[in-house]
């Protein structure tokens, strides 16, 4: 009785501190900028919004930014623990499985027919995106799919990896023939970015990272025992072509979903689980919601800097991500193996 309540507290604990950790990322970076902006002023209501500059500032231009940040974060850190989990790779990352190449391809062929709808609010290129990045995953999983219905961890890297650089072919064919606004259109989205100035792509994107969210939390003692093998997961009654299967999509749902609006951010995957499991161990019961927090938080902070280290000019955040994030992998592959 005591062991488990000890075990509770660690629990609470824990995520707590990471809890704290992003609201406080969340109260501070507002207010950091290449504009100084007054709080006092942006909370009032004694000026009329349209003429509270201070007010357009933090919630039309910040706020958004970085609650999409902090999705974006989330969503990644979480589906790179779900994937190094189940593929027993610590080099795993949400776009090895040609996701992330999918939803490029999808934004660069919408970029290149200057589509400029909007569906529900939403336009053209994330929509666009978010469909190559399913196609991608269908892709990926009917190249690898056996006849029994399982996914060999094997083939579903290799299936990854072929899809990985058919779609990247793709996109510089594409890109090779575009005239020079769509060619520059094209490197900025492939780049990876989160300028959104609206609250409607926040709101749309939402329901599917939850959904993400909840189901991996749910399956995620089942993702804990078939980190240890198939074999192993099977003995302890785990249905594994099942939990295979929700693990894979979900973690693909919450890639595509991201990568649709803020493009290919590189690393945050594999950087934040790593840092996670660093400090509380592998159990993903743990991890994961530890990853929502903390990956949140550190690509808030990767935004902030990327748009005020030369200001008033903007970095696009995949740069800083890749900057931190080679280094990381090298760190990874040099690490004495335990």
């Amino acid at each position: 009785m005591n062991h488990t309540l000890n075990k509770q507290k660690h629990y609470v604990t824990i995520i707590g501190l990471f809890f704290l950790l992003f609201v406080v990322t969340l109260l501070i970076t507002p207010m950091i900028g290449p504009t100084d902006i007054n709080l006092g002023k942006a909370l009032s209501n004694d000026i009329p919004f349209k003429e509270n500059v201070d007010a357009n500032i933090m919630f039309l231009a910040r706020v958004p930014r970085i609650f999409l940040a902090a999705l974006t974060g989330a969503a990644l850190s979480v589906a790179g623990a779900v994937f190094q989990s189940l593929l027993r790779n610590d080099l795993a990352a949400p776009f090895t499985l040609g996701v992330s190449s999918g939803a490029a391809l999808g934004a660069v062929i919408a970029i290149s027919l200057g589509l400029s709808y909007t569906i529900f609010g939403i336009s053209t290129v994330p929509i666009a995106a978010f469909l190559g990045a399913l196609g991608a995953i269908t892709l990926v999983f009917s190249l690898a799919r056996t006849r029994t219905g399982e996914f060999p961890t094997t083939v579903l890297l290799l299936a990854g990896v072929t899809a990985n650089f058919f779609f990247a072919a793709m996109v510089m064919f594409i890109h090779y023939l575009s005239d020079f606004t769509q060619s520059f259109r094209i490197v900025r989205w492939l780049m990876g970015g989160l300028d959104i100035t609206d609250y409607k792509t926040l709101l749309s994107i939402c329901p599917m990272i939850v959904i993400g969210f909840v189901t991996l939390m749910f399956i995620s003692r089942d993702l804990n025992l078939m980190s240890t093998g198939i074999q192993s997961a099977m003995s302890r009654g785990v249905d594994t072509v099942k939990t295979q299967k929700i693990g894979f999509l979900m973690a693909s749902l919450l890639t595509g979903t991201v990568v649709a609006v803020s493009g290919p951010i590189g690393f945050v995957g594999l950087i934040v689980p790593h840092i996670i499991r660093l400090i509380v161990g592998p159990d993903l019961r743990l991890l994961l919601p530890a990853s929502i927090f903390f990956g949140a938080s550190f690509l808030i902070l990767c935004d902030t800097v990327a748009r005020t280290i030369i200001a008033p000019t903007e970095i696009p955040v995949g740069i800083i991500t890749a900057m931190l994030g080679g280094p990381f992998f090298v760190w990874l592959l040099k690490r004495p193996k335990t």
